[in-house]
């Protein structure tokens, strides 16, 4: 198998297991996957807090986005914040009642990771970190060189 079909084929390994992962704070707090996501999303992305933020950085449909917000408000674990400079943007802010998904999503995020860095030792996670983050950095550049 060539270097780029692995690299392909490990990324979507390692999303595939933890949507999976991911599926016991659903099953436990009756949330659609893309619920939980929104949620991870907005708790382990201070700053990122939008509707068009977790569309863009994650990758996923504006619509499917959309239906997981309100449902989400809907089930008093979110509420918009308007933006005081800007009416047009909305911003999104966990709600205390979430605590206990929030806590779980933390739970199956330490195992995920204990999961799949298992084995490795120090020294392979800073020169796998320093890998991945010149490869993130030619990435960006090569985005936009080419206009994103």
């Amino acid at each position: 198998m060539a270097w780029s079909t692995e690299l392909w084929t490990g990324l979507r390994s390692l999303i595939r297991l933890y949507d999976k992962m991911l599926k016991k704070v659903c099953t436990e707090h009756d949330l659609t996957v893309m619920e939980a996501d929104v949620i991870s999303f907005l708790q382990n992305n201070p700053g990122k807090d939008t509707a068009v933020d977790i569309v863009e950085l994650r990758g996923l449909s504006k619509g499917a986005v959309s239906k997981a917000v309100e449902s989400l408000i809907q089930k008093s674990l979110l509420e918009r914040i308007p933006d005081t400079e800007d009416r047009r943007r909305i911003h999104l802010r966990i709600k205390p009642e979430a605590k206990p998904v929030t806590e779980m999503i933390d739970e199956v995020r330490r195992e995920f990771l204990d999961a799949v860095l298992d084995g490795f030792g120090q020294e392979e996670l800073e020169a796998h970190t320093r890998f991945f983050q010149r490869m993130f950095d030619n990435t960006r550049r090569e985005l936009e060189r080419r206009g994103k």
